[in-house]
C-alpha cells in the first residue's frame, strides 16, 4: 500500500502534517475529513527507484474506449461509480487505472463526474470536461459519452493517417542521410589517400568533393555540436508561448507542409466546436474549449480575440474571417450555419470536408517528397561519380603520357 506525506489544517485552525498509507490520495482525504482535519496537500512518498522522470502517457484508445464502455454501462442503468470501477478493471496503462480509482472515490464523496475527471487535464481535454459537465446538467451522459468516443476515434484516425503517409517519406530520407554519412565518412576518405600518391592536377568537382570531406572529417565534432543544439533550441521553442508561436509561423509557411496543418486544425476546431453543441454546450464555452483544442499557438493568438468579438454580439463567421486563417469555404459554411440555426450541423459538415481535404494533401504531400528524396539521392550518387571517375581517368591518362 502507497505511504502519502500529508498536512492539513484541524477545526481549531492548527496545521497538522504527518505520512499514513492508503489506498490512494482521495481515500486518505476522505480520513482526514473524518477525523476532522482538512487536507492541503496530500502528495505520495516515494522511494529513489519509484521516482519517475516522466509521467506514464495514457493512450488516446484507453480513452475512447473508457468513454464507449462507460457509456453502454449507464445506458443499463448501471450506476456511474459502479461502472467506472468495472471499466478500470479492464484498463492496460496501469496510470489511467489509478486515475479511474481516483475518479470513482470522488464521486462517491459527492464530487461530480465532471470535475472528477477535470483534475486530470493532462488525460481529459477541457473540451471533454465541458461537455460532460452539461451531459450531467441535461441527463445524457449515455449519449454524450459516445460522442465523445466518435470524436476521439475521428481525431485519433486523422491523426494516424498523417503519420502513416509520413513514415514511408521518413524512411527514404534517413536511408539517403545514411548514404550520405557513409560515404563522406568512410568511402571518401580512401580516394583521399589514394590521390594523394599521385602528383597531378585533380577535376574541380574532384577537388569540391574531397574539400567537403577534408572539411567534415576535420570539423565532424563542431558539425555534431551544432545539430544537437538546434535541436536542443527546437525542444526549449516548445516550451514557451513566444517559442511555439516563431515554431508554428514558420511551419505554417512551408509549402504543402502548412497546408496540411492548417487544415488538420480547422478540422479539429469545427468538430470539437460540432460535438460540444449536440451536448448542448454553449458556443461560448465550445469555441473556447476548440481553440485550446487546436494545439497551435498562431491559431490561438488568433481566435482568442475572435471569441470575444463574437461574445460581444459580432457573431461566429465574421471574427473568424477577420482571422485571415480559415478558408473562404469554412466561413461560408460556418455563416450558412449561423444563419441557418444549424451550426452544430455545419461544423460537422466542415470537419467532415476538411478530413477528406486533409487525406489529400497528405498523399499529394506524399507523391511529391518520394521523387524529391530519389532526385536528390541521385543527383549526389551522380555528382560523386562523375567526380571520382574524372579523377582517376585523369590519373590513368597522366600515366600514359609519361610513358
Amino acid at each position: 500500500m502507497p505511504e502519502f506525506k500529508y498536512s492539513a489544517v484541524g477545526a481549531d485552525g492548527r496545521a497538522v502534517k504527518g505520512t499514513s498509507e492508503a489506498l490512494s490520495a482521495s481515500v486518505l482525504e476522505n480520513e482526514l475529513l473524518l477525523q476532522g482535519h482538512t487536507a492541503v496537500q496530500v502528495r505520495e512518498r516515494k522511494s529513489f527507484t519509484q521516482i519517475e522522470i516522466t509521467k506514464e502517457r495514457v493512450p488516446t484508445a484507453e480513452v475512447m474506449l473508457f468513454s464507449r464502455q462507460l457509456a453502454a454501462f449507464t445506458r443499463t442503468g448501471i450506476p456511474l461509480n459502479e461502472a467506472i470501477r468495472i471499466v478500470a478493471d479492464g484498463v492496460q496503462s496501469k496510470r489511467f487505472q489509478a486515475i479511474l480509482v481516483e475518479v470513482e472515490e470522488a464521486i462517491q464523496a459527492g464530487v461530480p463526474f465532471s470535475t472528477a475527471i477535470g483534475r486530470h487535464a493532462d488525460v481529459f481535454p477541457s473540451y471533454y470536461v465541458s461537455i460532460l459537465g452539461s451531459a450531467e446538467l441535461t441527463g445524457r451522459l449515455d449519449i454524450v459519452l459516445d460522442q465523445l468516443a466518435t470524436y476521439i476515434e475521428r481525431d485519433e484516425e486523422a491523426r494516424s493517417s498523417v503519420k502513416s503517409a509520413m513514415i514511408y517519406p521518413s524512411v527514404i530520407l534517413g536511408m539517403s542521410i545514411v548514404v550520405v554519412a557513409v560515404m563522406v565518412l568512410f568511402v571518401l576518405p580512401r580516394f583521399v589517400e589514394f590521390f594523394e600518391d599521385f602528383d597531378s592536377e585533380l577535376p574541380l568537382p574532384t577537388r569540391m568533393l574531397l574539400g567537403f570531406t577534408d572539411f567534415v572529417g576535420t570539423w565532424w565534432w563542431a558539425i555534431a555540436l551544432v545539430l544537437v543544439l538546434v535541436m536542443a533550441g527546437y525542444v526549449a521553442s516548445g516550451r514557451t508561448s513566444r517559442g511555439r508561436y516563431l515554431r508554428h509561423s514558420v511551419f505554417l509557411k512551408v509549402p504543402l507542409v502548412g497546408t496540411i496543418i492548417e487544415y488538420s486544425v480547422i478540422e479539429r476546431f469545427c468538430r470539437v466546436i460540432g460535438a460540444m453543441m449536440r451536448a448542448g454546450v454553449p458556443l461560448p464555452v465550445a469555441m473556447s474549449a476548440a481553440i485550446e483544442g487546436t494545439s497551435n499557438e498562431v491559431f490561438l493568438r488568433a481566435l482568442e480575440p475572435a471569441r470575444e468579438e463574437m461574445i460581444q454580439g459580432e457573431g461566429i463567421a465574421g471574427p473568424i474571417s477577420r482571422t485571415g486563417l480559415f478558408p473562404v469555404a469554412a466561413v461560408q459554411m460556418i455563416r450558412v450555419g449561423e444563419e441557418t440555426g444549424t451550426l452544430d450541423e455545419q461544423m460537422a459538415s466542415a470537419a467532415d470536408f476538411y478530413s477528406r481535404e486533409l487525406q489529400y494533401k497528405l498523399k499529394r504531400l506524399t507523391t511529391v517528397f518520394e521523387p524529391a528524396v530519389i532526385i536528390f539521392m541521385g543527383v549526389v550518387v551522380g555528382f560523386v561519380a562523375v567526380a571520382l571517375i574524372s579523377a582517376m581517368y585523369g590519373v590513368y591518362s597522366g600515366q600514359d603520357l609519361d610513358s
